[in-house]
């Protein structure tokens, strides 16, 4: 029986060659996600190691550059205690923050986020042992900086080019000294690494004469613990110390559960396509076994026992999935090779290390490919062993009996039934509900996927009226084969069906979220622009005051960063300008009024006026957090508004609080222009603050595409992983087709002795194609409307503005595109079909 199993596949290799294909492209993208997460992971690790290996102990600190007296850092007299303690070599100080590098035209080189500013501490041979010059010499004055090459190189940076950064105060002007490079991870994430005089990056980040971070050497036979034992004791409360060892062994802890996220999605995606090429296989199956009725039968009876005939079958899937596993996993060593090009294309430096390739990478890439292929063969292998030797002799196909199919309809309406029961059970529960959805979906999935047969014949009856009018005999032909095999057409639209339920989905959710954000911007803000900066910190009060002193500016309003507490409750606070905050933001008052806020008095948001039980004219005691006056405050609160959803829940005058922040926290600044937002009134604010490259000037549209943004990129990345599952999709439709060509050989030539030409042939193949795929779609873009509800409900309460929208532009596309797809895929078949021989065909048995 192997001997029959092994000719059987080498004697179907055409009608075998989808399977491999779906089969392959499922395995390639498990092997692939496996070996590049463990490349990734084995790079990254080492990188780290390697960053440790001459630290004994390192010290970290959560410093406050406004606080002289505690978590100001590691002072100058408690470094040297460090280095003169038994056992250490030497003791490195480290300060650093955010630095943007301008490049020629006044961009900011890097993603702000990792745009880094260190200091460079010169040993006795004058070189930081943490950088490798490659050009030039670190910075040896207060007016020289150097850079990393990489940024050096997109800014056209060369040694004593002058270079303007920016820190969190105005741009300032530096002369390059030198170039470097380094294993930085701000620099490996697309960033940028500026250094500078140890004096003037105190004065920058900290207080001149403290250090955010030490690390420790240790001298030839010296203990690391006892080091760590020994610095301990030296260091301030909020100082936190660690061996070079553990530090690598914590990170690489991070680095693995980082990895573990985007291992999880990739498999996800991967575990989709195998879905999705589950019923490719099976429809393969059941169709060869569907044709070699009479050779089966005739095995059964010369003597193979029903085990036997199954057996071969499922051995034959067997050697199917091994072939389809060795193509796929090299295939998936090319995918792990491009995802690591792709990443350093999007501007993340990965470490340099060869391509690792476990044993569980190979041992999960096999086991999926090879046991997937053996489970969905396993209901063809199944009812091949049915077939009766003597009752199957005269039939071409074996046809499901009445019995299967209500059986099969009964347990699919049942499934479905479940499933939509769970999906608007958990939509009812709200946010605590996203499980019951998750489950519902795959319960309603199966449940469809049961009975797509059953839908398929009213489904595309509708159409068919449509088919014969337009296309004539072809397209009555058409929708007559669409409907003549129900579980053929309806494994071949499952698996489009599955695709377009996720895709649709996401669709429908990204539309909802992003109109909401339009929404949102739309409804609570009348600011012309915002200011931030570009790393997400804070801005400085000097940037306040430039914008205060620009051209055409009516109104300014910081949306100051901090908090107070009220009755023992704690309270997020906005500390904004009154007068002009009401000219930046839609601020529609409840009760009292805004105005008291120039009086000391304080605003509550409405939500939270009702959860604490406060209403205008209270007076209540308030701390405002700062250790050197402890004494609470009496403040009144003046009024109570409706939320706004860039503001916090408390809104207090910058006055205010002024006395209990040395240094305030402003995120942003919200600015109104004479006129409006233009070209010319933009220039003014860019002008007004230096032409600084981290400072980000963004108008209301902007604001609506830095969220948006975030939603579409994501959809994007989505989009592109699940068009595997598509792939494998549009094989299946391929594969059905040219299945039905060769079983229908007899009939198309009977068409053709009867007066279909070549061409109506072709159309009625292609019509047949569009039909099953378009008909695959309107069930996956049901699906996934509904779905897509569901999980919106679960949001609601957390999206404010929040409206279900159908993106019907973009489901027309995915319909369209599913015609096309039916087009494409029955390119090969219908050609086969118009180019069979009509006398040939005709004794074809």
């Amino acid at each position: 029986m192997f001997r029959t199993a092994l000719r059987n596949v080498l004697a179907h290799k055409a009608r075998l060659l989808m399977t491999v294909l779906a089969v392959m492209l499922g395995v390639a993208f498990v092997s692939g996600t496996l070996v590049f997460t463990d490349t990734l992971g084995n790079a990254y690790r080492k990188q780290s190691a390697k960053s440790y290996d001459d630290v004994a102990v390192a010290v970290t600190t959560y410093a406050d550059p406004d606080d002289s007296r505690k978590n100001a850092g590691i002072d100058d007299r408690t470094l040297e205690k460090i280095r003169a303690l038994d056992g250490v070599a030497g003791a490195t100080g480290r300060v650093s923050g955010f630095a943007g590098v301008a490049d020629q035209d006044g961009k900011l080189i890097g993603n702000g986020w990792s745009n880094t500013g260190a200091n460079f501490v010169p040993g006795e041979d004058g070189k930081d042992p943490a950088y490798d010059f490659t050009d030039g010499t670190g910075p040896k004055a207060a007016g020289e900086i150097a850079l990393d090459k990489d940024s050096a190189e997109k800014g056209t940076y060369k040694v004593g080019d002058t270079v303007r950064v920016a820190t969190n105060g105005p741009v300032k002007e530096y002369t390059l000294a030198g170039v470097f490079t380094t294993e930085d991870g701000a620099v490996n994430a697309g960033g940028s690494l500026v250094l500078f005089d140890t004096a003037v990056a105190q004065k920058l980040y900290l207080q001149p004469g403290y250090y955010k971070d030490v690390t420790v050497t240790a001298a030839a036979g010296a203990s690391d613990a006892k080091i760590l034992d020994a610095v301990e004791p030296l260091l301030p409360e909020d100082a936190e110390a660690q061996t070079g060892t553990q530090l690598a062994d914590d990170q690489a802890r991070q680095i693995e559960s980082g990895l573990s996220n985007l291992n999880t999605m990739l498999l996800a995606f991967a575990a989709i396509a195998l879905f999705v090429g589950v019923f490719l296989i099976a429809n393969t199956f059941t169709m060869l076994v569907a044709q070699r009725t009479k050779e089966l039968a005739l095995l059964r009876a010369v003597g193979a026992s029903r085990r036997q005939v199954k057996r071969s079958v499922i051995l034959e899937a067997m050697v199917v999935g091994a072939v389809a596993s060795v193509v796929g996993f090299v295939l998936g060593l090319g995918l792990a090779t491009g995802l690591r090009s792709a990443m350093s294309a999007f501007g993340a430096k990965v470490p340099a290390g060869p391509l690792v390739v476990s044993p569980t990478a190979v041992a999960a890439a096999f086991a999926v490919g090879v046991l997937i292929t053996m489970l969905a063969a396993w209901l063809p292998a199944r009812r091949a062993a049915k077939i009766a030797p003597v009752a199957a002799m005269g039939s071409v196909h074996a046809v499901a009996t009445t019995k299967s199919l209500v059986l099969r309809n009964s347990i699919g309406g049942a499934v479905t039934l479940l499933g939509a029961a769970g999906i608007v059970g958990g939509a009812a529960v709200g946010k605590d509900g996203r499980m019951l959805i998750g489950a519902g979906a795959f319960f309603a999935l199966v449940g469809v996927i049961v009975l797509i047969p059953l839908l398929s014949r009213p489904v595309i009856a509708l159409a068919r009226p449509l088919l014969h009018k337009v296309f004539g005999v072809s397209g009555k032909l058409a929708g007559q084969n669409a409907v003549r095999n129900p579980r053929r057409t309806g494994a071949t639209a499952s698996a489009l069906a599955i695709g377009l339920t996720l895709v649709t989905g996401l669709s429908v959710l990204g539309a909802t979220m992003g109109r909401a954000v339009d929404k949102m911007t739309t409804d609570n803000i009348r600011a012309d622009y915002m200011v931030s900066m570009a790393s997400g910190g804070a801005l400085d009060e000097s940037a306040l005051e430039a914008i205060r002193k620009a051209k055409g500016v009516s109104a300014v309003s910081p949306q100051q960063a901090t908090s107070l507490e009220i009755k023992g409750t704690w309270h997020a606070a906005s500390a904004v300008t009154p007068g002009a905050v009401e000219k930046v933001f839609d601020l529609k008052t409840v009760s009292g009024s805004l105005a008291t806020l120039a009086k000391g008095e304080i605003a509550v948001a409405e939500d939270t006026a009702k959860s604490s039980g406060y209403k205008v004219g209270d007076t209540l005691p308030a701390d405002f957090g700062d250790a050197d006056k402890p004494e609470k405050k009496n403040v009144r609160i003046g009024a109570v508004y409706q939320g706004n959803e860039f503001l916090s829940p408390v809104l207090v005058s910058t006055d205010l609080v002024a006395p209990y922040e040395t240094r305030p926290f402003i995120p942003e600044i919200w600015v109104a222009m004479d006129g409006g937002a233009s070209e010319a009134n933009e220039q003014a604010l860019v002008d007004a603050l230096g032409d600084n490259p981290a400072m980000s000037v963004m108008d209301q549209q902007d604001i609506r595409n830095m969220f948006g943004g975030f939603i579409n990129t994501a959809l994007n990345i989505m989009y592109g992983l699940l068009a595997m599952a598509l792939i494998i999709a549009v094989l299946g439709v391929i594969n059905t087709l040219a299945m039905s060509v060769f079983e229908r050989q007899q009939e198309i030539g009977m068409l053709r002795a009867i007066g279909l030409d070549r061409r109506k042939v072709k159309r009625m193949i292609r019509l047949e194609a569009v039909v099953i795929s378009v008909f695959g779609a309107v069930i996956g873009v049901g699906l996934g409307a509904f779905l897509a509800w569901a999980i919106g409900e679960t949001i609601r309460s957390e999206i404010p503005g929040y409206a279900l929208i159908l993106p019907w532009d973009r489901i027309g596309i995915f319909l369209l595109l599913a015609g096309v797809v039916g087009v494409l895929a029955a390119m090969w078949p219908a050609r086969s079909a118009a180019r069979l021989n009509m006398l040939t065909a005709i004794k074809t048995e």
